[in-house]
């Protein structure tokens, strides 16, 4: 494991490569929705706010069409060097990646017509600053839409059993003791109004999965690839690791289980004209 992967939270390694871009598919839909209700469009000019790899970059670069312009911006490194091939790949001349920490997010002011964050305010330590610094960014009419944990601890796996609660209790923490904060959503509306921005929307999030779709997946993927480490690193006793894995095969085969979302929101707000 890099220094890098030990800085960001969830690592930057390969299977971490992959397990956002399968995120990315299974969250399309909340996502194009939070785009069109911010009214993202052809030719404009948005802002990626911890892009990552990239996924969601190249779908805004779609959406703003060859007028418009996408600048993705993220603390790794390695995302950013993934984003920049792959718009070299593709050939995406309205696509930038920055290599830029959010506490310190350097953008020129009344840039940007929009910017999109998803499961970024979470994990920063300072996301009322963060927020601030977007919203100087934006050109009056524009909009930060932020996809983001209300209650993560909220997450259900139903029939319950006990260990999936200590998991997600003890992954809060583990974003807690890294900084950030699992319940950010509760406080981005106010962040955004002490930023000048108008608060729009506030649109909850909760969906529910059962044993073998995309959805059900997708938290596995994640308990896969994180709680190895969370256990090493003394977050989660090999216990609960343990007990919890037979948990989740358990509701996987059973045909009555179900799961439900960790509780988020999407927000919109607008800077006045």
């Amino acid at each position: 494991m890099t220094t890098e992967d030990r800085e960001y939270v969830l690592g930057t390694h390969d299977a971490e490569l992959r397990r956002l871009g399968f995120q990315h598919q299974v969250w399309a839909g909340p996502t194009v929705a939070a785009w069109e209700r911010a009214g993202f469009a052809p030719g404009q000019r948005l802002l990626d706010v911890g892009c990552g790899p990239g996924y969601a970059t190249f779908d805004l670069a779609d959406l703003v069409g060859e007028r418009g312009h996408v600048l993705g911006v993220d603390v790794s490194q390695r995302f950013v060097a993934h984003l920049d091939a792959e718009r070299a790949r593709r050939g995406h001349a309205n696509v930038e990646a920055r290599l830029q920490d959010l506490a310190a997010l350097d953008v020129a002011p009344a840039s940007v017509d929009g910017a999109w964050a998803r499961w970024v305010l979470c994990f920063v330590r300072d996301p009322a600053a963060v927020t601030a610094r977007v919203a100087r960014a934006l050109r009056p009419g524009g909009a930060f839409v932020v996809m983001d944990y209300v209650h993560y601890e909220g997450f259900a796996l139903a029939p319950g059993g006990g260990a999936a609660a200590r998991v997600i209790s003890a992954v809060a923490e583990s974003f807690r003791r890294a900084g950030g904060d699992p319940n950010v959503g509760q406080s981005v509306p106010a962040h955004m109004r002490d930023a000048g921005l108008v608060v729009e929307s506030v649109e909850s999030v909760v969906r529910a999965a059962r044993p073998g779709t995309a959805l059900w997946e997708w938290p596995w993927s994640f308990f896969r690839n994180f709680l190895p480490g969370l256990v090493a690193a003394g977050g989660l006793s090999a216990e609960d690791h343990a007990a919890f894995e037979r948990e989740w095969a358990a509701r996987a085969d059973d045909p009555a289980a179900f799961l439900l979302t960790p509780p988020m929101v999407v927000v919109v707000g607008r800077k006045p004209r």
